[in-house]
């Protein structure tokens, strides 16, 4: 079987074709190997893709990926350059047929006549770097500041290899062999991040809490159900809007003393709620302090035997099932808490506690104008220099144009689809799974 390889690298403007005699029975794995022996592309750098689809499997054979004989495959060559620093691979193991352009070698004026050719590049351009596209109807003012980029794109680079080269100079330092462990626990950390990304992206998606909808004295409440808490709560107005404040027995007052403090104003022991179509007595604790009107707390759940049955979404008490809210009908003063977060890839945030991740911070933060050029012409993102305390990593290619318009031909929006392939290192079908999941 005769194969075409179109061989596109990120740092190069020009094709490369390469034809392979295979038998069907081969699989990707060998596939790269053989690309590797004819082209010296180590296997790691090779993406090869078939009609649009990435052929990730290495173990699947040709004939299994319904490749027949005459197609013609796309080979996309992105070097893996290490977050430590260790310089790209030798001569030997580099292209030997031509030698790739280099950032550096990238002509201005090809760049900017790209971005005039389409207006949705240029459309993200002008969002990542304004003053980058309110320059492209100028050549020579397009050209100053693309090059100033690619001078602080060097200067980064240098001071990274600078200070990487600084902290090996003396191994019995031991301040800086302090530093090198950290730099590396910060690498494996990310290396984990990345990996729970492509391979268990659903744990990213945002879970929201236990909602039912009950009736307090007549008065319709949606109920948060906390199996974690002692004590059935309910806030003040909630009381009062339940007509039950009368009943407060005041001498239950005092202090809760938690995470934080909270004033309790008494206790309300016995009122009837609805659950289904339930009528069950409960007793409630007026609390100030908290953002949920009522909280269905352990005393409860265990007083009438209720069963959180989360296969079901559905809280189960005496054979009666009633199912959680959905996402959109919970209360979302409750939801909206300010929470920590963490950068993660492609300059998004991942919430600390939520796991929920949102889009980049805007254009005050992207620093370098790798974003639009990797988009322009395919190259990829510059790597900050590394501060003392942390190890900053590589950054991910920015997303195409066809990944972004296959996302957004699946119902999303272009915003969605941009933050998912930041997060999923550009890979559509994992930005797909994400969306899904979130």
């Amino acid at each position: 079987m005769r194969l075409t390889l179109n061989i596109a690298s990120e740092e190069a403007l020009e094709h490369d074709l390469l034809n392979l005699e295979v038998p069907t029975e081969t699989t990707v794995g060998s596939l790269k190997g053989m690309v590797q022996a004819e082209a010296h592309i180590p296997t790691t750098s090779q993406h090869i893709y078939h009609n649009g689809q990435l052929l990730s499997d290495d173990n699947k054979t040709l004939e299994q990926l319904q490749v027949v004989d005459g197609d013609m495959l796309a080979l996309h060559v992105r070097d893996i350059v290490g977050n430590t620093g260790v310089p790209q691979p030798g001569p030997a193991q580099q292209p030997a047929r031509r030698p790739a352009a280099s950032r550096e070698e990238q002509d201005p004026e090809v760049i900017r006549l790209q971005l005039l050719g389409n207006p949705r590049m240029r459309q993200e351009v002008q969002r990542a770097q304004p003053e980058l596209a309110a320059a492209v109807e100028n050549p020579q003012r397009f050209a100053q500041l693309f090059r100033q980029m690619q001078d602080q794109e060097r200067r980064e680079r240098m001071m990274r290899q600078q200070h990487i080269a600084d902290l090996n100079a003396d191994p019995f330092d031991i301040d800086a062999q302090t530093r090198i462990a950290e730099m590396i626990r910060e690498e494996r950390v990310q290396e984990n991040l990345q990996n729970a990304i492509e391979h268990n992206p659903e744990v990213f998606g945002r879970v929201h809490m236990l909602y039912i909808d009950v009736e307090v004295n007549g008065h319709k409440v949606k109920a948060f159900v906390d199996s974690g808490a002692q004590a059935t709560i309910m806030s003040p107005s909630c009381a009062e809007s339940c007509g039950i404040m009368r009943l407060v027995d005041k001498r239950f007052a005092g202090i809760a003393r938690g995470v934080g403090t909270a004033n309790i104003l008494g206790r309300v022991h016995s009122a009837q709620i609805k659950i289904g179509s339930l009528f069950l007595p409960c007793s409630f604790t007026v609390m100030e302090g908290k953002d949920v009107d009522l909280l269905l707390g352990l005393d409860m759940l265990k007083r009438h035997q209720a069963c959180i049955d989360l296969s079901k979404d559905k809280l189960v008490i005496q054979d009666v099932e009633v199912p959680f809210l959905g996402e959109a009908d919970i209360p979302r003063s409750f939801e909206e808490v300010t929470e920590p977060t963490v950068e993660g890839p492609g300059g998004t945030t991942i919430g600390g506690r939520s796991g929920a991740i949102s889009g980049p911070a805007g254009p005050a933060t992207a620093n370098t104008p790798a974003a639009p050029a990797a988009q322009a012409a395919a190259t990829p993102q510059p790597q900050p220099p590394i501060q003392p305390s942390q190890a900053a990593p590589a950054s991910a290619p920015a997303p195409s144009a066809e990944s972004i318009d296959q996302l957004v031909a699946l119902g999303f929006s272009r915003e969605e689809a941009v933050n998912a392939l930041n997060a999923c290192d550009g890979n559509v079908e994992f930005a797909a799974g994400l969306l899904f999941q979130g």
